[in-house]
């Protein structure tokens, strides 16, 4: 299956999911069509993407709970069309590098880059260093720094761009993102701006500008209610050119009705197909 039906399939089942909770008999044509229209500008041909192994990290407690609650059905949802097979673990210390070597993508979902085992970070890091797999990190992978009695992970926060977290919009802003790289795969088929509706917009003690290469960032300008926390140049997706693995970090990530955001459902897909082609 190439990636161009994989992207319908997963649209097509995001469609259905929510009309049928609204009870309607079908969906309306103007939809269907919308999606058909948008795939004529998808990120690459991948000639065969399937049985691909993806293992997601994810968080089950704590406030990023619904929205992890509402990704876990898409991305099964998304292995069922795609033929690929998923596991998904809670507790990142089971990692090694012999546990890691059936994977072609690691799908870090909101979970933490503290509190691992010595060992599961030594897999991790070889795993993207020797280019194993793809990667992609999602919203709380960017909470860099020192949490919860753990101390920040040098090695990733470098991976990363060099960052550190600094703050966050608790009250939440709607935010307009720009697109700065619509050739890149992960960002094809965007429009040059899109809004994000609802999100906590982290803060870093830098830009990772220059030590990374930007695909997307944020208007601070377009808060909506404005707020005062503000870092300037606000990349929110970007990935690293110097890891050998295909790899792309996703600022957003805390609200479920991302999932209701056709932008936020496409940078995804494409993130997901584009990374998993990684071997």
């Amino acid at each position: 299956m190439d990636f161009d039906q994989i992207y319908l399939n997963a649209n097509y089942s995001i469609l259905t999911s929510k009309y049928k909770a609204k009870k309607l008999k079908k969906i309306p044509s103007i939809l269907i069509l919308s999606f058909l229209i948008n795939l004529g500008s998808t990120l690459h041909s991948v000639a065969q993407i399937k049985e691909k192994s993806v293992l997601v990290l994810f968080e089950n407690k704590g406030h990023h709970k619904p929205f992890t609650d509402r990704a876990v059905p898409w991305l099964q949802q998304l292995a069922k069309d795609s033929l690929w097979q998923m596991t998904f673990i809670t507790d990142v210390n089971k990692l090694n590098s012999n546990y890691l070597k059936d994977f072609q993508l690691i799908l870090q979902l909101d979970y933490v880059p503290y509190g691992w085992s010595d060992s599961a970070k030594a897999a991790f890091r070889n795993y993207i260093e020797t280019g194993s797999g793809g990667w992609i990190g999602l919203h709380h992978a960017g909470l860099l720094g020192d949490f919860d009695g753990f101390k920040m992970w040098p090695w990733f926060a470098d991976f990363l761009g060099g960052i550190q977290y600094r703050n966050y919009i608790p009250g939440f802003a709607a935010g307009t993102v720009n697109n700065e790289n619509n050739t890149h795969p992960v960002m094809k088929g965007l429009p040059d701006t899109f809004t994000i509706h609802k999100e906590e917009w982290y803060t870093w003690d830098q830009s990772p500008r220059f030590r990374v290469q930007i695909l997307a960032s944020v208007d601070e300008h377009s808060y909506r209610p404005d707020s005062e926390i503000k870092m300037g140049d606000h990349p929110v997706i970007w990935t690293n050119g110097d890891a050998k693995s295909k790899n792309v970090y996703i600022f957003m990530g805390h609200d479920p009705a991302l999932f209701d955001n056709p932008n936020f459902v496409r940078i995804l897909m494409n993130a997901i197909c584009w990374a998993i082609s990684n071997s």
